[in-house]
């Protein structure tokens, strides 16, 4: 007989990368404040009519966890949030049992340690994952990496290769960035991955493979929460109509976490690149025009981007729209986190590995297989979510 532990079926945890910070704390308050009925699910994509019969798992259910290198308990985060805004402060009183029991399976982050092969940092991300899962006796767990966006990846031999990536993490201390780092333990400890940020993470070649290999679904990159949004949706007007775009430029003014972390020009380099990607996909490589982020830490947890378009018209007329978009980033990311656990865990209930492309809604930047064309347009992106899940394209 087997000693492994009998898990309840159905019964999903949402791990995530960054437990402490402004995502993963909402998203936490969100998913119970909305399983106790105190709040609607607005937000929630998961929640629209579409996904009714999709069986994806109930909010109520998910059981929370995560990895830190912080150790602000939840609930005083929580009440951080609360004060800037985020969410009212008077669901608080209500939601300590469900913040107490997601701070108490928090566990502390790697942090760098050059005299040590990332080999043994990453058995025991790994182990923490796999405890998790077997003292809730989970059907399954999904790792969400919310943690602060890093530089781009410098490459290495050893990212080409799954076997070449082991060898290197068996002798060398510093052979993954973090977030890749975290993505390969997730993958260990054979859990999906959700990227909600532009981080290296899942998408280097070795990772890629062992996610292949281990019959995986992953989902990612840079969740699509503001700016991006809306440039999706209005990208497409422009092509349709056919109105040629000259120069699209935009400039975003954010505090808190995400503003101090983007204040770093090469971490701001891996937003600005997922920002830009959709936008080239959709109107071409001769669009002028660059995205700027300004760190103002006493807007807190507020954000505010303008973007100015130029366009041309019949007979060469120049034309203008500006658009200003203005919003709490924690109170946009967090449902679509809380939905990307629920479809990925759907998804790998239907044996689904590899890349989720059908989850490209939710991405600036989505993986996708090596050969497949990238959709952008939020229409057409919103119609393939849909379809997956509702079960006419499975």
């Amino acid at each position: 007989m087997s000693d492994t532990p009998t898990r309840a079926p159905g019964r999903t945890g949402v791990w995530f990368v960054g437990a402490r910070g402004s995502v993963a704390t909402t998203a936490v308050v969100g998913a119970a404040a909305v399983g106790a009925g105190l709040v609607p699910p607005t937000g929630m994509v998961a929640e629209l009519d579409d996904f009714r019969d999709a069986g994806l798992p109930e909010v109520d259910g998910l059981v929370f966890g995560g990895h830190d290198v912080t150790d602000t308990p939840l609930a005083k985060r929580a009440e951080e949030l609360a004060a800037g805004g985020v969410f009212p402060p008077e669901l608080l009183p209500a939601l300590g049992t469900a913040l107490s029991a997601a701070d108490r399976e928090i566990r502390p982050g790697a942090r760098p340690d050059a005299g040590r092969p990332q080999e043994e940092a990453a058995r025991a991300l790994t182990e923490d994952i796999v405890s998790f899962r077997d003292r809730h006796e989970l059907d399954q767990v999904v790792v969400v990496d919310v943690s602060s966006t890093e530089p781009p990846a410098v490459p290495r031999p050893a990212h080409d290769s799954l076997s070449t990536l082991e060898e290197a993490l068996a002798h060398v201390p510093d052979v993954l960035p973090p977030s890749s780092l975290y993505a390969y333990a997730a993958l260990r400890a054979d859990c999906g991955h959700v990227a909600f940020t532009p981080s290296p993470g899942l998408r280097l070649p070795a990772l890629r493979e062992l996610a292949e290999l281990r019959g995986l679904p992953y989902a990612g990159s840079d969740g699509k929460t503001g700016e991006t949004l809306v440039r999706t949706a209005l990208g497409p007007m422009f092509a349709h109509r056919a109105l040629r775009v000259r120069s699209w430029s935009g400039t975003n003014l954010l505090g808190g976490g995400d503003g101090a972390t983007l204040a770093d020009p090469e971490a701001a380099r891996s937003k600005n690149t997922s920002k830009r990607t959709g936008l080239t996909a959709m109107l071409g490589e001769g669009v002028e025009g660059l995205t700027h982020i300004d760190y103002v830490p006493s807007m807190g947890e507020l954000k505010t981007a303008w973007d100015h378009i130029a366009f041309e018209g019949f007979l060469g007329t120049s034309m203008t729209l500006q658009f200003t978009w203005q919003g709490v980033d924690s109170a946009l990311a967090a449902p679509l986190v809380l939905d990307l656990a629920r479809f990925v865990a759907r998804s790998r209930e239907h044996g689904a590995a590899g890349p989720q492309e059908q989850l490209a809604f939710f991405f600036k930047d989505p993986v996708r297989a090596e050969v497949s064309p990238v959709e952008h347009r939020l229409v057409a992106q919103f119609e393939a979510l849909r379809a997956w899940y509702a079960g006419d394209a499975r």
